[in-house]
């Protein structure tokens, strides 16, 4: 659901260093908000302060949530600190792997531009026929 940036309440949280936020911030521009924050029914915030501050540099005036049922302080913090210490990040060769492939897809060699070529050529000839 989308919920307006300025009725989240930011409580204490527990990351208190928010880092170089331009790299997501380039990334909201770019792509959108891909993961939603996590709200209470009080729209408290409960998990991603990161993607709140960001958003609100760049001028939103609202963002993605989930809403969970969730009113015990314990159990907020424990939300908190599990979506922050749960991830994983990519290694080293994950990321050098996915660049590759990037790059193979938007540069792709002679031969792959002639074999996508007659791909297209193919299903707009016969694909259409079966229409």
């Amino acid at each position: 659901m989308r919920v307006r940036i300025d009725s989240i309440i930011v409580r204490k949280r527990v990351r208190r260093d928010m880092r170089d936020l331009d790299p997501l911030m380039e990334s909201m521009r770019k792509y959108g908000q891909l993961n939603p924050i996590i709200i209470n029914r009080r729209n408290e915030l409960l998990a991603g302060e990161r993607r709140l501050t960001a958003a609100q540099r760049l001028g939103w005036n609202s963002v993605d949530a989930v809403v969970l049922d969730r009113e015990d302080e314990a159990e907020m913090l424990e939300i908190e600190m599990e979506e922050n210490l749960a991830r994983s990040d990519l290694t080293g060769d994950e990321v050098a792997d996915g660049f590759s492939r990037i790059e193979k897809l938007k540069h792709p060699s002679l031969w792959r531009r002639i074999l996508n070529f007659f791909k297209r050529l193919w299903r707009k000839i016969f694909g259409s026929a079966r229409s």
